[in-house]
């Protein structure tokens, strides 16, 4: 496979375009941590940011055409804000819900960001929480949520009122180690990317185990911290492999399908950055952006941190209505775009 596309029987996903820049406030990201598809097109991606400057912590709302229309959030546990957002999730309203793992909450904004409310308290009972990461609904606005530290997924309305719950610590089938994204088929069941046990768990509403897909190691179809997973109409599993500082596709079987390492080209924003500041973009002229792999011994981390063009650090995958898929990259503040065609 190379790196503009992966190949799936008669099917490809090819690269798109790229959106993103790396900005300490403002229009672009720092850190992002997440990202879902809102109303009339646009798009929400959150920021973990740094802790020691509250602009960096903030949700981002542009389009796939790169428009700007604002950020909101910041830094706190008052009412709006998160201190380290870990996803977010988008409502049938078009409200956006924050998994903020250190206040251990949801926090909910109308899509114009306005405060709407703040739910949840750390523990170890039904409908408490501990690092709540993942996030998810259903086609009935049902929350589930990675609840991280627990070990275990909960299921809650809207408004935070707790309904059921499922997992418990272990690696056997159906357990789980540290899960974090998640998502919710068409058909309500529920797919967990199981990070410390290195593969994905699909379970019914219910909770009751249906399948896995992947196993540890860095081989096609292996998965290592895989940290995000999303599905596609027909049945296509979307994961984001973490570790291995790439993408990988499976079909609903389980089957290893595609991988992607990632193929960015500079986004209109990057773009406007460098004109305007041209002894940078001087620089980055000059600059070898994709330098020769094997002196990094096959490391993917140290290709990543070294090539530009390459996902560094995939955190969250979002597959839309269209057949595009999104890739948030935490570590180059960017989210790469992909289309099957």
């Amino acid at each position: 496979m190379d790196q503009a596309g992966a190949t799936t029987r008669s099917r490809s996903l090819d690269y798109d375009r790229t959106i993103g820049l790396a900005t300490m406030e403002g229009r672009g990201f720092f850190f992002p941590s997440g990202t879902d598809l809102g109303k009339d097109g646009r798009i929400f991606t959150v920021s973990r940011g740094i802790d020691i400057d509250g602009r960096t912590v903030r949700i981002t709302v542009y389009d796939l055409e790169s428009e700007f229309f604002g950020t909101f959030g910041g830094i706190g546990d008052g009412e709006g804000q998160f201190t380290s957002p870990t996803s977010l999730a988008i409502d049938s309203t078009g409200r956006v819900y924050v998994a903020d793992e250190y206040t251990h909450r949801i926090v909910v904004f109308e899509p114009d960001g306005d405060f709407v409310a703040d739910w949840g308290v750390q523990g170890t009972g039904p409908g408490q929480l501990d690092s709540p990461s993942g996030l998810a609904f259903d086609k009935d606005d049902n929350l589930y949520v990675s609840d991280h530290r627990n070990q275990r997924i909960q299921k809650f309305t809207r408004d935070g009122q707790y309904l059921s719950g499922f997992g418990s610590a272990g690696s056997g089938e159906g357990e789980l180690n540290l899960p974090w994204g998640l998502t919710v088929d068409a058909g309500g069941e529920v797919y967990v990317a199981d990070w410390g046990n290195d593969r994905v768990q699909r379970f019914t509403a219910d909770g009751v185990h249906v399948a896995t897909y992947g196993r540890p190691g860095s081989g096609d179809g292996e998965l290592r911290r895989p940290a995000d997973v999303a599905v596609d109409g027909e049945g296509y599993v979307h994961v984001a492999d973490w570790g291995n500082e790439r993408v990988q596709v499976f079909d609903p079987e389980g089957g290893f399908v595609a991988k992607l390492r990632g193929s960015a080209t500079l986004s209109p924003w990057a773009q406007e950055f460098l004109s305007a500041n041209v002894e940078e973009a001087q620089a980055r002229a000059t600059a070898n952006l994709e330098p020769d792999t094997a002196q990094f011994g096959g490391d993917p981390h140290e290709e990543s941190a070294h090539i530009e063009k390459l996902f560094w650090a995939p955190v969250s995958v979002k597959v839309d209505r269209d057949g595009r898929l999104y890739v948030t990259e935490s570590n180059r503040h960017r989210v790469q775009v992909y289309r099957w065609s």
